[in-house]
């Protein structure tokens, strides 16, 4: 497979950037799904789309047996390294480099999870099609898909054209304090329903320039219906979407959508 090369410049500061993240909140809501649509908790989950494997070790460390698969090799290593220093593990994730829309696994998962809006980076036709086939192919029957997606709100009314800037700072190898800073400019396409990321990112030397990276993000807007309409093809029961961890149901101005899916299957 191709890597996907849209986290190369910023992997290694991506936690950093979104520090805000509470992927403990969000390991809650997911066993609060388990609970509320299987028997029993599952044992084997895959994390797809894992990235620096936050969500991989939060879970990993509640006591599944857990597979992170990803298509950028520099997010992954940054996986790897968090989880050879994490301490609070008894069993380590499998961290392996997949495409999301044509991944193999060794077996069947008690459920999937995919989170911040990665299957919106499925912006071909088809794509999306091609990775709900593919997670419903490897999830028992029965078994859940839990993911999140950005909504059309968010692409209209958050990103547009608009630009932000985030700083904050971390340590180099030497464990001395160095700033980063991040432009982030958007292009969205109203008519094709892409949004382009234009990123800058400016990491402190030693003495005091910075040096700049950049790079290139793209994700595709997608519609309830054509959401709902995938899984269907996929042969997913739609069981819910919310607006946040706690059920609450979608409105007009929600910036991101929950959704759980069970995997149909004659057996």
């Amino acid at each position: 497979m191709t890597a996907y090369d849209g986290y190369g410049a910023i992997a290694r500061v991506y936690d950093k950037l979104n520090a805000e993240l509470d992927y403990g909140a969000w390991a809650d809501f997911f066993e609060a799904c388990f609970d509320r649509f299987l028997p029993t908790r599952p044992v084997l989950l895959l994390d797809l789309a894992c990235g620096t494997g936050k969500m991989t070790l939060e879970l990993a460390r509640r006591g599944y047996d857990m597979i992170g698969a990803d298509g950028s090799e520099e997010m992954l290593c940054e996986a790897m390294l968090a989880s050879d220093l994490d301490e609070e593990l008894e069993k380590r994730p499998l961290f392996i480099l997949q495409d999301m829309r044509a991944f193999e696994l060794y077996g069947t998962v008690g459920a999937v999870s995919c989170c911040l809006d990665s299957l919106n980076y499925l912006t071909g036709n088809g794509d999306l099609d091609a990775c709900f086939a593919c997670v419903h192919n490897y999830l028992d029957p029965d078994g859940l898909f839990l993911f999140d997606m950005n909504t059309p709100y968010r692409f209209r009314e958050v990103y547009g054209d608009r630009a932000y800037v985030l700083e904050d700072e971390m340590e180099d190898e030497q464990g001395n304090k160095k700033e980063i800073y991040c432009g982030w400019q958007n292009a969205y396409d109203s008519q094709t329903k892409l949004c382009q990321f234009y990123l800058s990112l400016f990491e402190q030397n030693a003495d005091g320039s910075f040096t700049r990276a950049d790079e290139v993000q793209t994700e595709r807007c997608y519609e309830f219906s054509e959401i709902k309409a995938a899984l269907d093809r996929a042969g997913f029961e739609f069981l819910g979407v919310w607006a946040n961890f706690d059920f609450a149901a979608p409105e007009e101005n929600t910036e991101r959508w929950y959704f759980a899916a069970r995997a149909k299957k004659n057996t």
